[in-house]
Protein backbone atom coordinates (compact mmCIF):
# COMPACT_ATOMS: atom_id res chain seq x y z
CA UNK A 1 0.00 0.00 0.00
CA UNK A 2 1.84 3.26 -0.53
CA UNK A 3 0.75 7.20 0.37
CA UNK A 4 -1.65 8.64 -2.06
CA UNK A 5 -1.23 11.42 -4.01
CA UNK A 6 -4.32 13.47 -3.64
CA UNK A 7 -5.88 14.78 -0.98
CA UNK A 8 -10.05 15.12 -0.71
CA UNK A 9 -11.45 18.45 -1.21
CA UNK A 10 -12.72 18.30 2.57
CA UNK A 11 -9.27 17.78 4.04
CA UNK A 12 -8.06 20.81 1.30
CA UNK A 13 -10.69 23.04 3.29
CA UNK A 14 -10.15 21.64 6.93
CA UNK A 15 -6.21 22.19 6.22
CA UNK A 16 -6.20 25.85 4.20
CA UNK A 17 -8.38 27.25 6.98
CA UNK A 18 -6.80 26.13 9.55
CA UNK A 19 -3.31 27.95 8.13
CA UNK A 20 -4.86 30.69 6.97
CA UNK A 21 -7.10 31.38 10.45
CA UNK A 22 -3.18 31.20 12.10
CA UNK A 23 -1.30 33.55 10.25
CA UNK A 24 -4.36 36.02 9.71
CA UNK A 25 -5.17 35.85 13.07
CA UNK A 26 -1.46 36.21 14.39
CA UNK A 27 -1.10 38.96 12.32
CA UNK A 28 -4.41 40.79 13.28
CA UNK A 29 -3.83 41.03 17.07
CA UNK A 30 -0.29 42.10 17.02
CA UNK A 31 -0.48 44.94 14.26
CA UNK A 32 0.47 47.44 16.41
CA UNK A 33 3.63 46.67 18.12
CA UNK A 34 5.78 50.06 18.39
CA UNK A 35 8.61 49.26 20.42
CA UNK A 36 10.84 47.29 21.36
CA UNK A 37 9.50 46.04 24.86
CA UNK A 38 6.27 45.04 22.52
CA UNK A 39 8.03 43.27 19.74
CA UNK A 40 10.58 41.24 21.65
CA UNK A 41 8.89 40.89 25.18
CA UNK A 42 5.46 41.17 24.15
CA UNK A 43 4.19 44.07 26.14
CA UNK A 44 5.59 41.64 29.03
CA UNK A 45 1.69 40.82 29.83
CA UNK A 46 1.45 36.82 28.96
CA UNK A 47 -0.23 34.89 31.42
CA UNK A 48 0.90 31.25 33.03
CA UNK A 49 -1.04 29.21 30.92
CA UNK A 50 -0.27 31.82 27.77
CA UNK A 51 3.75 30.81 28.73
CA UNK A 52 3.54 27.25 29.37
CA UNK A 53 1.14 26.39 26.27
CA UNK A 54 4.15 29.19 24.15
CA UNK A 55 7.06 26.96 25.66
CA UNK A 56 5.41 23.43 24.95
CA UNK A 57 4.67 24.37 21.29
CA UNK A 58 7.87 26.02 21.20
CA UNK A 59 9.50 22.74 21.69
CA UNK A 60 7.02 20.47 19.73
CA UNK A 61 7.72 20.84 16.28
CA UNK A 62 6.43 18.72 13.42
CA UNK A 63 9.55 16.92 13.88
CA UNK A 64 7.66 15.61 17.43
CA UNK A 65 4.05 14.80 15.54
CA UNK A 66 6.58 13.21 12.49
CA UNK A 67 9.06 11.41 13.74
CA UNK A 68 8.60 9.98 17.54
CA UNK A 69 5.51 8.39 16.29
CA UNK A 70 7.99 6.68 13.55
CA UNK A 71 10.74 6.11 16.77
CA UNK A 72 8.12 4.14 19.02
CA UNK A 73 7.05 1.89 15.79
CA UNK A 74 10.55 0.62 15.83
CA UNK A 75 12.14 0.90 19.06
CA UNK A 76 9.55 1.09 21.49
CA UNK A 77 8.90 3.56 24.51
CA UNK A 78 11.83 3.92 25.46
CA UNK A 79 13.22 6.97 23.73
CA UNK A 80 10.36 8.89 26.24
CA UNK A 81 13.09 8.70 29.01
CA UNK A 82 14.69 11.27 27.01
CA UNK A 83 12.43 14.00 28.74
CA UNK A 84 13.10 12.66 32.55
CA UNK A 85 15.39 15.09 33.23
CA UNK A 86 12.87 17.90 32.14
CA UNK A 87 11.06 18.31 35.42
CA UNK A 88 14.08 18.49 37.19
CA UNK A 89 15.37 21.20 35.39
CA UNK A 90 12.43 23.27 34.88
CA UNK A 91 12.55 23.58 38.74
CA UNK A 92 16.36 24.95 39.02
CA UNK A 93 15.36 26.91 36.09
CA UNK A 94 12.65 28.56 38.11
CA UNK A 95 14.65 28.82 41.23
CA UNK A 96 18.04 30.12 39.83
CA UNK A 97 17.60 31.40 36.12
CA UNK A 98 14.26 32.90 36.54
CA UNK A 99 14.88 35.43 38.72
CA UNK A 100 18.21 36.73 37.77
CA UNK A 101 16.34 37.07 34.24
CA UNK A 102 13.64 39.42 35.88
CA UNK A 103 16.04 41.29 37.97
CA UNK A 104 18.40 42.49 35.21
CA UNK A 105 15.28 42.92 33.18
CA UNK A 106 16.68 41.96 30.29
CA UNK A 107 15.47 41.53 26.44
CA UNK A 108 18.35 38.36 25.67
CA UNK A 109 19.92 35.56 27.85
CA UNK A 110 23.51 36.74 26.69
CA UNK A 111 22.64 40.36 28.26
CA UNK A 112 23.31 38.79 31.48
CA UNK A 113 26.76 37.16 30.82
CA UNK A 114 28.43 40.49 29.36
CA UNK A 115 28.08 42.43 33.30
CA UNK A 116 29.20 39.01 34.51
CA UNK A 117 32.04 38.51 32.29
CA UNK A 118 32.30 40.71 29.27
CA UNK A 119 31.43 41.93 26.13
CA UNK A 120 32.86 38.81 23.79
CA UNK A 121 32.25 36.24 26.51
CA UNK A 122 27.94 37.40 25.76
CA UNK A 123 28.68 37.58 21.99
CA UNK A 124 30.41 34.04 21.58
CA UNK A 125 27.58 32.84 23.54
CA UNK A 126 25.07 34.13 21.11
CA UNK A 127 27.24 33.13 18.15
CA UNK A 128 27.01 29.77 19.52
CA UNK A 129 22.83 29.88 19.96
CA UNK A 130 23.18 31.06 16.35
CA UNK A 131 24.42 28.68 14.54
CA UNK A 132 22.54 26.06 16.12
CA UNK A 133 19.16 27.37 16.22
CA UNK A 134 19.42 28.44 12.69
CA UNK A 135 20.70 25.19 11.91
CA UNK A 136 17.89 23.58 13.82
CA UNK A 137 14.92 26.34 12.34
CA UNK A 138 16.10 24.57 9.00
CA UNK A 139 15.01 21.41 9.81
CA UNK A 140 11.54 22.12 11.22
CA UNK A 141 10.92 23.82 8.10
CA UNK A 142 12.32 20.72 6.14
CA UNK A 143 10.08 18.13 8.57
CA UNK A 144 6.66 18.92 6.55
CA UNK A 145 7.86 19.75 3.34
CA UNK A 146 9.05 15.68 3.30
CA UNK A 147 5.35 15.40 4.49
CA UNK A 148 3.75 17.65 2.23
CA UNK A 149 6.36 16.39 -1.14
CA UNK A 150 4.95 12.80 -0.20
CA UNK A 151 1.25 13.89 -0.10
CA UNK A 152 1.29 16.16 -3.10
CA UNK A 153 4.15 15.26 -4.78
CA UNK A 154 5.83 18.16 -5.27
CA UNK A 155 8.60 19.35 -5.09
CA UNK A 156 10.78 19.39 -1.39
CA UNK A 157 12.37 22.68 -2.62
CA UNK A 158 9.35 24.54 -3.68
CA UNK A 159 7.65 23.38 -0.67
CA UNK A 160 10.36 24.47 1.77
CA UNK A 161 10.49 27.79 0.40
CA UNK A 162 6.43 28.29 0.45
CA UNK A 163 6.46 26.78 3.98
CA UNK A 164 9.05 29.02 5.40
CA UNK A 165 7.47 32.36 4.53
CA UNK A 166 3.90 31.33 5.58
CA UNK A 167 6.10 31.61 9.15
CA UNK A 168 7.90 34.65 7.96
CA UNK A 169 4.32 36.82 7.28
CA UNK A 170 2.92 36.76 10.82
CA UNK A 171 6.24 36.64 12.87
CA UNK A 172 7.92 39.23 10.96
CA UNK A 173 4.44 41.30 11.55
CA UNK A 174 4.02 40.70 15.38
CA UNK A 175 7.36 39.43 16.76
CA UNK A 176 7.18 37.63 20.26
CA UNK A 177 3.30 38.69 21.12
CA UNK A 178 2.31 37.13 17.53
CA UNK A 179 4.34 33.82 18.31
CA UNK A 180 2.71 33.96 21.92
CA UNK A 181 -0.92 33.77 20.78
CA UNK A 182 -0.93 32.13 18.04
CA UNK A 183 0.50 29.18 19.60
CA UNK A 184 -1.87 28.98 22.14
CA UNK A 185 -4.31 27.59 19.07
CA UNK A 186 -1.71 25.75 17.57
CA UNK A 187 -1.71 23.78 20.81
CA UNK A 188 -5.35 23.12 20.85
CA UNK A 189 -5.43 22.18 17.50
CA UNK A 190 -2.31 19.68 18.17
CA UNK A 191 -3.88 18.51 21.18
CA UNK A 192 -7.50 17.46 19.42
CA UNK A 193 -5.84 16.09 16.41
CA UNK A 194 -3.66 13.81 18.38
CA UNK A 195 -6.43 12.71 20.55
CA UNK A 196 -8.58 11.83 17.44
CA UNK A 197 -5.94 10.17 15.80
CA UNK A 198 -5.51 7.69 19.04
CA UNK A 199 -8.93 7.00 19.47
CA UNK A 200 -9.37 6.02 15.80
CA UNK A 201 -6.05 4.17 15.63
CA UNK A 202 -7.56 1.51 18.70
CA UNK A 203 -11.02 1.78 17.13
CA UNK A 204 -9.79 0.33 14.06
CA UNK A 205 -8.32 -2.61 15.41
CA UNK A 206 -10.13 -5.76 14.69
CA UNK A 207 -13.40 -6.39 16.80
CA UNK A 208 -11.75 -9.47 18.66
CA UNK A 209 -9.18 -7.49 19.92
CA UNK A 210 -9.71 -5.39 23.03
CA UNK A 211 -7.64 -2.30 24.35
CA UNK A 212 -6.13 -5.32 27.04
CA UNK A 213 -5.36 -6.98 24.77
CA UNK A 214 -3.67 -4.31 22.05
CA UNK A 215 -1.13 -3.38 25.09
CA UNK A 216 -0.10 -7.19 25.77
CA UNK A 217 0.81 -7.32 22.13
CA UNK A 218 2.69 -4.57 21.79
CA UNK A 219 3.89 -6.01 25.39
CA UNK A 220 5.17 -8.91 23.66
CA UNK A 221 6.82 -7.40 20.91
CA UNK A 222 9.66 -5.54 23.00
CA UNK A 223 7.80 -2.46 22.38
CA UNK A 224 6.49 -1.30 26.22
CA UNK A 225 9.48 -1.17 27.98
CA UNK A 226 9.68 2.17 29.12
CA UNK A 227 12.50 2.33 31.78
CA UNK A 228 15.99 0.52 31.01
CA UNK A 229 18.47 1.21 33.92
CA UNK A 230 21.58 -0.40 32.23
CA UNK A 231 24.86 1.73 31.71
CA UNK A 232 25.85 0.42 28.75
CA UNK A 233 26.62 3.90 26.77
CA UNK A 234 25.87 2.61 23.45
CA UNK A 235 22.24 2.54 24.41
CA UNK A 236 21.01 6.27 23.45
CA UNK A 237 17.59 5.83 25.86
CA UNK A 238 17.78 4.92 29.18
CA UNK A 239 17.16 6.00 32.74
CA UNK A 240 20.41 7.51 33.67
CA UNK A 241 21.45 9.55 30.12
CA UNK A 242 17.30 10.75 30.69
CA UNK A 243 17.98 12.15 34.02
CA UNK A 244 21.74 13.09 33.66
CA UNK A 245 22.55 14.34 30.30
CA UNK A 246 18.37 14.92 29.73
CA UNK A 247 18.94 17.15 32.60
CA UNK A 248 21.48 19.49 31.17
CA UNK A 249 20.04 19.14 27.63
CA UNK A 250 16.92 20.57 29.12
CA UNK A 251 18.87 22.78 31.53
CA UNK A 252 20.86 24.60 28.37
CA UNK A 253 17.68 24.60 26.46
CA UNK A 254 14.87 26.04 28.66
CA UNK A 255 17.51 27.92 30.36
CA UNK A 256 20.37 29.53 27.55
CA UNK A 257 18.44 29.03 24.80
CA UNK A 258 16.77 32.30 23.21
CA UNK A 259 14.11 30.50 21.67
CA UNK A 260 12.61 29.03 24.85
CA UNK A 261 14.14 32.16 27.14
CA UNK A 262 12.33 34.51 25.43
CA UNK A 263 8.84 32.92 25.45
CA UNK A 264 9.17 32.79 29.54
CA UNK A 265 10.39 36.65 29.69
CA UNK A 266 7.47 37.62 28.21
CA UNK A 267 6.19 37.07 31.64
CA UNK A 268 3.45 39.60 33.15
CA UNK A 269 5.39 38.37 36.30
CA UNK A 270 8.11 36.36 37.87
CA UNK A 271 5.73 34.45 39.52
CA UNK A 272 3.85 33.94 35.96
CA UNK A 273 6.74 33.03 34.28
CA UNK A 274 7.53 30.49 36.38
CA UNK A 275 4.05 28.80 36.81
CA UNK A 276 4.29 28.60 33.02
CA UNK A 277 7.62 26.45 32.85
CA UNK A 278 6.66 24.42 35.75
CA UNK A 279 3.05 23.80 33.51
CA UNK A 280 5.47 22.85 30.77
CA UNK A 281 7.06 20.43 33.25
CA UNK A 282 4.41 18.75 34.49
CA UNK A 283 2.46 18.10 31.11
CA UNK A 284 5.28 17.61 28.72
CA UNK A 285 6.50 13.71 29.67
CA UNK A 286 3.19 12.78 29.57
CA UNK A 287 2.67 14.63 26.43
CA UNK A 288 5.59 12.81 24.77
CA UNK A 289 4.61 9.28 26.62
CA UNK A 290 1.16 9.82 24.41
CA UNK A 291 2.75 10.33 21.45
CA UNK A 292 5.05 7.69 21.65
CA UNK A 293 2.60 5.33 22.49
CA UNK A 294 0.08 6.60 19.68
CA UNK A 295 3.32 5.03 17.48
CA UNK A 296 2.95 1.58 19.48
CA UNK A 297 -0.48 1.60 18.70
CA UNK A 298 0.22 2.47 15.00
CA UNK A 299 2.90 -0.82 15.23
CA UNK A 300 -0.21 -3.06 16.75
CA UNK A 301 -2.31 -1.94 13.79
CA UNK A 302 0.10 -3.15 11.49
CA UNK A 303 0.06 -6.73 12.90
CA UNK A 304 -3.08 -6.89 11.54
CA UNK A 305 -3.45 -4.79 8.56
CA UNK A 306 -0.33 -5.42 5.17
CA UNK A 307 2.10 -2.47 5.53
CA UNK A 308 5.54 -1.89 3.30
CA UNK A 309 8.44 -3.27 4.04
CA UNK A 310 9.66 -0.05 3.75
CA UNK A 311 7.11 3.33 4.53
CA UNK A 312 9.20 5.92 2.60
CA UNK A 313 7.50 5.74 -0.76
CA UNK A 314 10.40 6.93 -3.06
CA UNK A 315 12.30 3.60 -1.83
CA UNK A 316 9.57 1.24 -3.00
CA UNK A 317 9.63 3.24 -6.30
CA UNK A 318 13.52 3.67 -6.91
CA UNK A 319 13.99 -0.28 -6.23
CA UNK A 320 11.38 -1.54 -8.40
CA UNK A 321 13.36 0.12 -11.00
CA UNK A 322 16.11 -1.07 -10.51
CA UNK A 323 18.61 -4.24 -10.60
CA UNK A 324 17.68 -4.66 -6.77
CA UNK A 325 13.88 -5.52 -7.53
CA UNK A 326 14.40 -9.60 -7.48
CA UNK A 327 16.41 -9.40 -4.33
CA UNK A 328 14.07 -6.71 -2.69
CA UNK A 329 10.63 -8.67 -3.58
CA UNK A 330 12.03 -11.49 -1.54
CA UNK A 331 12.24 -9.63 1.21
CA UNK A 332 8.81 -8.58 0.56
CA UNK A 333 7.52 -12.07 0.04
CA UNK A 334 9.28 -13.08 3.65
CA UNK A 335 7.78 -9.78 5.21
CA UNK A 336 4.59 -10.69 4.21
CA UNK A 337 4.88 -14.63 5.22
CA UNK A 338 6.04 -13.09 9.05
CA UNK A 339 2.76 -10.56 8.94
CA UNK A 340 0.27 -13.50 8.09
CA UNK A 341 1.63 -15.75 10.82
CA UNK A 342 1.59 -13.03 13.02
CA UNK A 343 -1.95 -12.84 12.49
CA UNK A 344 -3.51 -16.00 12.47
CA UNK A 345 -1.39 -16.15 16.09
CA UNK A 346 -2.86 -12.89 17.59
CA UNK A 347 -6.31 -12.47 16.10
CA UNK A 348 -7.85 -14.03 19.41
CA UNK A 349 -5.14 -12.37 21.49
CA UNK A 350 -1.98 -13.69 22.86
CA UNK A 351 -2.11 -17.36 24.40
CA UNK A 352 0.92 -17.96 27.04
CA UNK A 353 2.54 -20.22 24.99
CA UNK A 354 3.10 -18.22 22.36
CA UNK A 355 4.61 -15.05 23.43
CA UNK A 356 8.34 -16.11 22.78
CA UNK A 357 6.98 -17.41 19.27
CA UNK A 358 5.27 -13.93 18.45
CA UNK A 359 8.99 -11.94 19.64
CA UNK A 360 10.97 -14.21 17.51
CA UNK A 361 8.90 -13.27 14.77
CA UNK A 362 8.81 -9.23 15.43
CA UNK A 363 12.49 -9.71 15.61
CA UNK A 364 12.46 -11.19 12.24
CA UNK A 365 10.58 -8.95 10.92
CA UNK A 366 12.63 -5.89 11.84
CA UNK A 367 15.85 -7.86 10.45
CA UNK A 368 13.91 -7.75 7.23
CA UNK A 369 13.67 -4.30 7.38
CA UNK A 370 17.22 -3.89 8.30
CA UNK A 371 18.33 -6.24 5.15
CA UNK A 372 15.99 -3.60 3.15
CA UNK A 373 17.93 -0.70 4.22
CA UNK A 374 21.12 -2.38 3.06
CA UNK A 375 19.87 -2.83 -0.77
CA UNK A 376 18.66 1.25 -0.45
CA UNK A 377 22.54 1.80 0.60
CA UNK A 378 23.99 -0.62 -2.29
CA UNK A 379 21.73 1.27 -4.66
CA UNK A 380 22.81 4.85 -3.73
CA UNK A 381 26.76 3.52 -3.82
CA UNK A 382 25.69 3.23 -7.71
CA UNK A 383 27.07 5.69 -9.53
CA UNK A 384 24.81 8.89 -11.10
CA UNK A 385 21.45 7.67 -8.67
CA UNK A 386 19.71 10.06 -7.32
CA UNK A 387 20.33 9.05 -3.56
CA UNK A 388 17.19 8.37 -1.42
CA UNK A 389 17.21 8.04 2.20
CA UNK A 390 16.59 4.51 3.31
CA UNK A 391 15.37 5.45 7.47
CA UNK A 392 11.80 5.76 7.03
CA UNK A 393 10.89 6.12 10.68
CA UNK A 394 9.54 9.45 9.54
CA UNK A 395 7.33 8.07 7.36
CA UNK A 396 5.71 5.78 9.52
CA UNK A 397 2.96 8.03 11.06
CA UNK A 398 1.85 9.71 8.24
CA UNK A 399 1.70 6.62 5.74
CA UNK A 400 -0.78 6.00 8.94
CA UNK A 401 -2.89 8.65 8.38
CA UNK A 402 -3.11 9.09 4.68
CA UNK A 403 -3.83 5.27 4.08
CA UNK A 404 -6.55 4.64 7.06
CA UNK A 405 -7.95 7.46 8.63
CA UNK A 406 -11.28 8.70 6.82
CA UNK A 407 -12.06 12.64 4.58
CA UNK A 408 -11.89 15.40 7.10
CA UNK A 409 -9.32 13.92 9.81
CA UNK A 410 -6.73 13.40 7.60
CA UNK A 411 -6.89 16.89 6.65
CA UNK A 412 -7.08 17.76 10.53
CA UNK A 413 -3.92 16.04 11.29
CA UNK A 414 -1.97 17.50 8.57
CA UNK A 415 -2.90 21.01 9.96
CA UNK A 416 -1.45 19.24 13.47
CA UNK A 417 2.20 18.99 12.07
CA UNK A 418 1.75 22.04 10.05
CA UNK A 419 0.70 24.33 13.10
CA UNK A 420 3.63 22.36 15.24
CA UNK A 421 5.84 23.16 12.26
CA UNK A 422 5.22 26.45 12.03
CA UNK A 423 5.01 27.43 15.99
CA UNK A 424 8.44 26.21 16.50
CA UNK A 425 9.84 28.22 13.48
CA UNK A 426 8.30 31.26 14.39
CA UNK A 427 9.71 31.14 17.61
CA UNK A 428 12.97 30.05 16.31
CA UNK A 429 13.32 33.02 14.00
CA UNK A 430 11.40 35.34 16.61
CA UNK A 431 14.53 34.77 19.32
CA UNK A 432 17.12 34.85 16.07
CA UNK A 433 16.46 38.13 14.91
CA UNK A 434 16.00 39.19 18.95
CA UNK A 435 19.16 37.65 19.50
CA UNK A 436 21.03 39.50 16.87
CA UNK A 437 19.59 42.83 17.02
CA UNK A 438 20.08 42.58 20.89
CA UNK A 439 23.34 41.29 21.45
CA UNK A 440 25.42 41.69 18.30
CA UNK A 441 24.08 44.75 16.03
CA UNK A 442 22.78 47.28 19.03
CA UNK A 443 25.41 46.09 21.43
CA UNK A 444 28.22 46.93 18.82
CA UNK A 445 26.14 50.22 17.23
CA UNK A 446 27.77 53.39 18.76
CA UNK A 447 25.05 55.59 17.52
CA UNK A 448 22.06 55.99 19.45
CA UNK A 449 18.68 54.69 17.37
CA UNK A 450 15.09 55.62 18.21
CA UNK A 451 12.76 52.26 19.44
CA UNK A 452 11.45 52.32 15.75
CA UNK A 453 14.53 51.95 14.27
CA UNK A 454 15.59 48.33 16.25
CA UNK A 455 11.46 47.30 15.67
CA UNK A 456 12.72 47.89 12.11
CA UNK A 457 16.25 45.88 12.45
CA UNK A 458 14.19 42.88 14.29
CA UNK A 459 11.60 42.94 11.12
CA UNK A 460 14.60 42.29 8.94
CA UNK A 461 16.69 40.54 10.79
CA UNK A 462 13.50 37.62 10.99
CA UNK A 463 13.14 37.95 7.35
CA UNK A 464 16.99 37.02 6.74
CA UNK A 465 16.91 34.66 9.58
CA UNK A 466 14.00 32.80 7.63
CA UNK A 467 15.72 32.98 4.66
CA UNK A 468 18.66 31.73 6.39
CA UNK A 469 16.30 28.48 7.68
CA UNK A 470 14.92 27.83 4.51
CA UNK A 471 18.01 27.70 2.15
CA UNK A 472 19.20 25.21 5.55
CA UNK A 473 16.11 23.37 4.78
CA UNK A 474 16.79 23.38 0.99
CA UNK A 475 19.74 21.35 1.30
CA UNK A 476 18.94 19.46 4.47
CA UNK A 477 18.74 15.21 4.73
CA UNK A 478 17.48 13.08 6.62
CA UNK A 479 19.71 11.61 9.73
CA UNK A 480 18.86 8.85 11.52
CA UNK A 481 15.14 10.05 12.11
CA UNK A 482 14.47 13.83 12.45
CA UNK A 483 14.15 14.46 15.92
CA UNK A 484 16.86 13.27 17.14
CA UNK A 485 19.10 14.88 14.35
CA UNK A 486 17.62 18.14 16.05
CA UNK A 487 18.67 16.93 19.67
CA UNK A 488 22.31 16.04 18.44
CA UNK A 489 22.89 19.87 16.79
CA UNK A 490 21.73 21.07 20.17
CA UNK A 491 23.89 18.55 22.64
CA UNK A 492 26.88 19.69 20.18
CA UNK A 493 26.57 23.32 21.45
CA UNK A 494 24.66 23.15 24.48
CA UNK A 495 26.37 22.09 27.21
CA UNK A 496 29.27 24.53 26.61
CA UNK A 497 26.75 27.58 26.82
CA UNK A 498 25.45 26.19 29.80
CA UNK A 499 28.62 26.14 31.84
CA UNK A 500 29.18 29.12 30.95
CA UNK A 501 25.79 30.61 32.57
CA UNK A 502 26.65 27.75 35.57
CA UNK A 503 30.02 29.49 35.75
CA UNK A 504 28.59 33.09 35.90
CA UNK A 505 25.55 31.86 38.46
CA UNK A 506 27.96 30.09 41.04
CA UNK A 507 31.59 30.10 40.65
CA UNK A 508 32.61 33.94 40.77
CA UNK A 509 36.24 33.88 41.53
CA UNK A 510 36.16 32.89 37.25
CA UNK A 511 36.19 35.56 35.06
CA UNK A 512 35.65 36.56 31.34
CA UNK A 513 38.68 36.26 29.69
CA UNK A 514 39.02 32.27 31.35
CA UNK A 515 35.49 32.02 30.39
CA UNK A 516 36.09 32.78 26.55
CA UNK A 517 39.08 30.52 26.41
CA UNK A 518 37.64 27.47 27.55
CA UNK A 519 34.29 28.38 25.85
CA UNK A 520 36.55 27.80 22.25
CA UNK A 521 38.57 24.84 23.72
CA UNK A 522 35.48 22.80 24.55
CA UNK A 523 33.83 23.29 21.39
CA UNK A 524 36.51 22.03 19.60
CA UNK A 525 36.25 18.97 21.59
CA UNK A 526 32.73 18.55 21.70
CA UNK A 527 32.97 18.65 18.17
CA UNK A 528 35.86 16.09 17.90
CA UNK A 529 34.15 13.77 20.21
CA UNK A 530 31.33 13.69 18.35
CA UNK A 531 33.25 13.36 15.16
CA UNK A 532 35.06 9.93 16.82
CA UNK A 533 31.45 9.25 18.07
CA UNK A 534 32.90 8.54 21.09
CA UNK A 535 29.83 8.76 23.10
CA UNK A 536 26.36 8.75 22.87
CA UNK A 537 24.87 12.42 22.07
CA UNK A 538 23.00 12.87 25.17
CA UNK A 539 26.38 12.87 27.29
CA UNK A 540 27.94 15.50 25.34
CA UNK A 541 25.36 18.01 27.10
CA UNK A 542 27.27 16.85 30.35
CA UNK A 543 30.24 16.85 28.82
CA UNK A 544 30.30 20.39 27.62
CA UNK A 545 29.63 21.99 30.98
CA UNK A 546 31.97 20.22 33.00
CA UNK A 547 34.62 20.92 30.20
CA UNK A 548 33.89 24.60 30.47
CA UNK A 549 33.87 25.07 33.69
CA UNK A 550 36.97 23.04 34.43
CA UNK A 551 38.90 24.20 31.94
CA UNK A 552 38.05 28.22 32.95
CA UNK A 553 38.62 27.15 36.61
CA UNK A 554 42.32 26.13 35.45
CA UNK A 555 43.21 28.86 33.63
CA UNK A 556 41.82 31.12 36.16
CA UNK A 557 43.86 29.33 38.84
CA UNK A 558 46.85 29.44 36.36
CA UNK A 559 46.57 32.82 35.58
CA UNK A 560 46.59 34.22 39.46
CA UNK A 561 49.41 31.66 40.22
CA UNK A 562 51.53 33.56 37.19
CA UNK A 563 50.27 36.79 38.74
CA UNK A 564 51.50 36.00 41.79
CA UNK A 565 55.23 34.12 40.40
CA UNK A 566 55.33 38.07 39.16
Amino acid sequence: MEITSKLHFIDWIILSITLFFIVAYGTYVTRKNNNVNDYIKGGNDAKWWTIGLSVMATQASAITFLSTPGQAFHSGMGFVQFYFGLPIAMIIICAVFIPIYHKLNVYTAYEFLEGRFNLKTRSLAAILFLVQRGLAAGITIFAPAIILSAVLGWDLLILNIIIGFLVIIYTVSGGTRAVNVTQKQQMIIIFLGMLVAFFMIVNQLPSTISFANALDIAGASGKMKVLDFSFDLDNRYTVWTGVLGGTFLMLSYFGTDQSQVQRYLSGKSLRQSQLGLIFNGLLKVPMQFFILFIGVMVFVFYQFNSSPLNFNPKVNEAIHNSSFKTAYEKLEAKHSKINAQKRTLLIDGIQENERQKISALTAQDMQLREEGKKIVTALNAQKDFKKIESNDKDYVFIHFILNNLPRGLIGLLLAVILSAAMSSTASELNALASTTVIDLYKRNTKEIKEEAHYVKASKWFTLIWGIIAISVACVANLFDNLIQLVNIIGSIFYGNVLGIFLLAFFIKFVKGNAVFIAALITQALIIFVFLMDWLPYLWLNLLGCVLVMGIAIIIEKLSKYKLKLT
